[in-house]
């Protein structure tokens, strides 16, 4: 944070020059820097966390996970976003509306499930799925109407 703090979006950009929206993306990570100054000064409540620049519930419950937080809600991402409607759990493509369905369906004990959904969808189950080797076909709807 204390680099951040120091930086100017400009600073970032060979770093993040690749990611989708990274002008934006560096602005807001600036901005946070300029706002937190240093690491002690993270903030772990999500209405601390998504009031920052940038900063939804998806990063808010990444980032408590990372700080060994319990989770406040379902990590969901746009691989989530694929994964959960085809396992059955969840409709439709709105984040917001998927994680209140999960979080309906699947105790709170278990929402890092949305983390694990999300390397679910970035390694098998993409949007050409490989279901001969995934390991959830047996509980997939997806999978159980296509075979």
């Amino acid at each position: 944070m204390q680099s951040l703090a120091k930086a100017v979006p400009e600073d970032l950009y060979p770093f993040i020059g690749k990611v989708r929206n990274f002008a934006n993306k560096a602005k807001w990570l600036v901005e946070i820097g300029h706002t937190i100054k240093k690491n002690s000064n993270i903030p772990l409540s999500m209405d601390e966390l998504t009031a920052l620049p940038g900063i939804g519930r998806k990063s808010a419950n990444v980032i408590r996970r990372e700080a060994g937080e319990a989770p406040e809600g379902v990590i969901v991402d746009l691989h989530v976003v694929r994964v959960a409607p085809r396992l059955g759990i969840a409709t439709g493509a709105d984040p917001k509306k998927i994680e209140k369905q999960i979080m309906d369906v699947v105790p709170a004990k278990y929402w890092d499930a949305g983390m694990a959904m999300s390397f679910l969808g970035r390694e098998i189950c993409r949007p050409q799925p490989k279901c001969d080797i995934c390991f959830m076909k047996e509980y997939c709807a997806y999978y159980k109407a296509n075979r």
